[in-house]
């Protein structure tokens, strides 16, 4: 079974996010900021990862840096999910790594698009 990592600080989104993953069939995971996901990560194989961009303790576009400084997670699939709308910000998330890029409000059948497009590479 494939796993996912859910990173979101909002409660409601992220039990949508984790909702719609799991009835899709995969494991999740979920963290409510960058540093539990941080200390989660040794423990865990991700086959993707879902991180929001604006949490309380860790900015995403900081985080992706030291997610991918974890051996194990180095070329694990992070989609960057923020409020941030603009086509440049778009280019600047995948300039920072992050392998795909959906904005807020989210629209349920583009986010399964979205983590089916990267999860099945």
């Amino acid at each position: 079974m494939k796993s996912i990592i859910v990173v979101e600080d909002n409660t409601a989104i992220r039990k949508l996010f984790c909702t719609l993953i799991k009835k899709q069939g995969y494991e999740v995971t979920d963290f409510e900021n960058g540093e539990s996901v941080l200390k989660g990560l040794p423990n865990l194989k991700p086959d993707l990862m879902v991180l929001d961009i604006l949490l309380p303790d860790i900015n995403g576009t900081d985080l992706i840096s030291k997610i991918r400084a974890v051996p194990h997670c180095s070329n694990v699939p992070v989609i960057a999910v923020t409020g941030f709308a603009t086509e440049q910000d778009a280019a600047k998330f995948k300039e920072l790594g992050f392998n795909g890029y959906l904005s807020k409000p989210i629209n349920t059948t583009a986010f399964i698009d979205e983590i089916k497009k990267h999860i099945n590479q």
